[in-house]
């Protein structure tokens, strides 16, 4: 078969699926459906605005389909309906049933950037800094079952970030970029028979969590900040939550967002914080301020 015949659904969500999208369509493996998070409200005025993967699909003239549950078949049909070859699952917020991961020919393929079966869940890459393990960054192609990054794989590749702790969205988009050029090359070699699944070590398997907002707090004092083993412990912690809502820490009962830090010879330095009721100012600028 042809690549460009190949029946593809692609399933994707933020930040690793539309990268992923964009690769396939690079390698003339363009889906012939794009499934994705229905439109929500955003912004001061909630205007309802649809994800990036849905204006990326339509500016390519790719059908698009924003299902809000799978448990109603007869609400599925513009997929049941198709006699797919290939799924493909990128960072999409669906749990996804068993009898549906089986429709297509070659079943359900996943991206996941972690080096399974270790950091299976939801927050893989930012956890991988907040607990300051490099060794398991990387990506995995596995063919998908009924339960959790549990499918047996079919690559894998690590990845050594160009500085650790990495700051958070600066990896998800290397690992983005890693994961889609690996997915291409997957795919074609899965449907060509050249791929034989290998079972992953459920024995090693750790497990990743949906981070909470108070999972992000600091407990810092900004007139004495922590050094040693404890300094770079809340250096993980800023370069992980940085660009999905970022550290704070409270003081003098006032609410300040870290925007920025360094740390060099186990002592940490913040540069920029967002003082509550303020704008983003360089950290002395603030510490002058609460003299």
């Amino acid at each position: 078969m042809n690549k460009s015949e190949l029946k593809i659904a692609f399933f994707g969500g933020e930040p690793l699926g539309l990268p992923a999208l964009k690769a396939l369509h690079n390698a003339g493996l363009t889906p012939k459906l794009v499934v994705c998070n229905p439109d929500r409200p955003r912004g001061r005025g909630l205007e309802l605005t649809p994800p990036p993967i849905k204006v990326w699909a339509q500016e390519h003239n790719i059908t698009v389909f924003q299902p809000d549950s799978y448990k109603d078949k007869i609400s599925l049909t513009e997929i049941t309906d198709t006699q797919w070859d290939l799924f493909v699952v990128v960072a999409y917020n669906f749990i996804l049933p068993k009898w549906f991961l089986e429709l297509p020919k070659y079943g359900t393929i996943n991206v996941h950037p972690s080096l399974l079966p270790k950091l299976r869940g939801m927050s893989p890459i930012r956890t991988a800094i907040l607990e300051d393990r490099p060794d398991e960054v990387g990506v995995s192609i596995m063919l998908m079952d009924e339960e959790m990054d549990h499918g047996p794989l079919l690559a894998q590749v690590p990845y050594t970030p160009h500085a650790w702790p990495s700051e958070g969205t600066a990896l998800d988009r290397d690992l983005a970029e890693l994961g889609g050029k690996l997915l291409a090359e997957t795919i074609l070699q899965w449907v060509d028979g050249s791929l034989t699944p290998t079972e992953q070590n459920h024995k090693d398997a750790t497990y990743t969590k949906r981070f909470l907002k108070t999972d992000s707090e600091l407990h810092i004092n900004p007139h004495n900040l922590p050094t040693g083993i404890e300094a770079r412990e809340i250096f993980c912690k800023i370069q992980a939550f940085s660009g999905i809502g970022d550290t704070f820490f409270i003081y003098e009962g006032k609410r300040v967002k870290v925007k920025g830090a360094a740390l060099a010879d186990d002592t940490l330095t913040l540069t920029r914080v967002i003082p509550e009721g303020k704008k983003e100012v360089d950290f002395t600028v603030y510490l002058a301020s609460c003299e």
